[in-house]
């Protein structure tokens, strides 16, 4: 039996929820979806520019998972790109504390 994921610290809530071609309905086009852990290792590691290792210790997870996590957002980002999907961005991941508790760990360094 697998062992239960880390809460991952994610100190981005962004106000949008999807991003898609212009011109096309939302009806016409398949999309992907991204997990708030994966956008929030996108904005560290692209946005913010950090090392993958000071970009893992921001959110309270090792390296390899940071890895992991930031390989995923990015073939996911590329593959709406390339093939024309919208993409969308998942609300309340299972992963990440919900919004209340993200700002308190933001501001505090992290849940203990």
């Amino acid at each position: 039996m697998p062992r239960p994921k880390r809460c991952r610290k994610v100190c981005f809530d962004p106000e949008y929820k999807v991003f898609k071609p212009q011109g096309i309905p939302m009806s016409e086009l398949s999309s992907i979806e991204i997990e708030l852990d994966e956008l929030e290792a996108l904005r560290l590691s692209d946005v913010e520019d950090l090392s993958q290792a000071e970009a893992a210790k921001k959110m309270d997870i090792s390296q390899p998972t940071f890895n992991r996590i930031l390989s995923g957002a990015r073939s996911k980002v590329a593959e709406a790109l390339t093939d024309g999907m919208a993409l969308r961005i998942a609300r309340g991941s299972p992963h990440a504390p919900e919004p209340p508790a993200r700002a308190a760990a933001c501001k505090t360094g992290g849940p203990k």
